[in-house]
C-alpha cells in the first residue's frame, strides 16, 4: 500500500518544500477569512503541518488512511511535546468525531480520489465543518501532472535512503512505482515498493464539485503565485 514505509522518510524526503513558509500561508488566509482556532488536517501524512499550526497557537487534530503515517504523526507531535489528536479517516468519505472551524488538507491529498469520487468527498468535508467554517486544500495541477510528472523518473540518493520513482500517465491518472533503499544497522540496504496514484483534475470539475456540495470558492497557485502554470492550485472554500 501507499505510504507505508514511505512513512518513516517522507519529511526527511521532503526537506526543500519549506514547510514552515507553506503553513505561514495558510496561517496568513486562516486568518484574512476570519476562521476559529479547532482545526482538522485531511491526509495529514506525518502531521508536519497539524504540527506547526498547533505552535501557532491552533487546536488542531489529524486525520489519514495511512496507519504508519498516523504511527510516524503521534511519533513525531509527542516528541515535540505537542497536543495534536490523530485518528484514522478517508477523505473520500470522511466521518471525524466532531465539527470544526475549519478543515485543512495541504499536498495533493485529494489527488488520491478520482474525480468521480469528488462530489461526495467535499460532501463529507462539509459535513464536517461548521456553518461558515473554511476549507482550503491544494492539488497537483492537471499541467504539472501531465508535463512534468508523467512519463518521468525521480531519483534522491542520501546516506541513510534512496528514493525512486516511476511515473506512467494512464488517460485520468499517474501511476507511480516508488522504490525505497534503506540503510539498516549492519550497513545492507532493505528494498521497499510502493504504488501510489494520482488523479488528475481540472479546476473546474472541481470548482463545481465544491460548489454542489455547498462551498463558495476561490482559487489561486501556490502560496498566492498566479494560478496560470503553477504547479499547485489552492482551493480557498468556505462552507455556505
Amino acid at each position: 500500500m501507499a505510504y507505508e514505509a514511505l512513512a518513516d522518510w517522507f519529511e526527511f524526503l521532503n526537506d526543500d518544500c519549506d514547510y514552515a513558509l507553506w503553513s505561514q500561508y495558510f496561517i496568513r488566509k486562516l486568518e484574512e477569512n476570519g476562521a476559529g482556532r479547532r482545526g482538522l488536517e485531511v491526509g495529514c501524512g506525518s502531521g508536519a503541518f497539524s504540527r506547526l499550526l498547533t505552535r501557532a497557537g491552533y487546536k488542531m487534530s489529524g486525520a489519514d488512511i495511512s496507519v504508519p503515517m498516523l504511527e510516524k504523526a503521534a511519533y513525531l507531535a509527542g516528541r515535540e511535546g505537542l497536543d495534536v489528536s490523530f485518528f484514522r479517516a478517508d477523505a473520500a468519505r470522511l466521518k471525524a468525531p466532531e465539527t470544526y472551524d475549519f478543515l485543512l488538507s495541504p499536498n495533493d491529498c485529494y489527488n488520491y480520489i478520482p474525480t468521480a469520487g469528488l462530489p461526495a468527498a467535499f460532501k463529507s468535508a462539509a459535513a464536517c465543518l461548521r456553518a461558515g467554517g473554511l476549507f482550503l486544500f491544494d492539488i497537483s495541477s492537471a499541467c504539472k501532472l501531465r508535463e512534468k510528472v508523467a512519463n518521468n523518473m525521480f531519483a534522491d540518493d542520501r546516506d541513510e535512503v534512496t528514493y525512486l520513482s516511476f511515473n506512467r500517465l494512464y488517460g485520468d491518472r499517474v501511476e507511480t512505482d516508488v522504490t525505497l533503499f534503506v540503510r539498516e544497522k549492519d550497513g545492507r540496504f532493505r528494498r521497499f515498493d510502493e504504488r501510489h496514484t494520482q488523479y488528475i483534475h481540472e479546476e473546474e470539475e472541481v470548482v463545481r464539485a465544491l460548489e454542489a456540495a455547498g462551498f463558495h470558492t476561490r482559487v489561486e497557485g501556490h502560496l498566492g503565485e498566479q494560478k496560470e502554470g503553477s504547479d499547485r492550485l489552492n482551493f480557498l472554500c468556505r462552507k455556505a
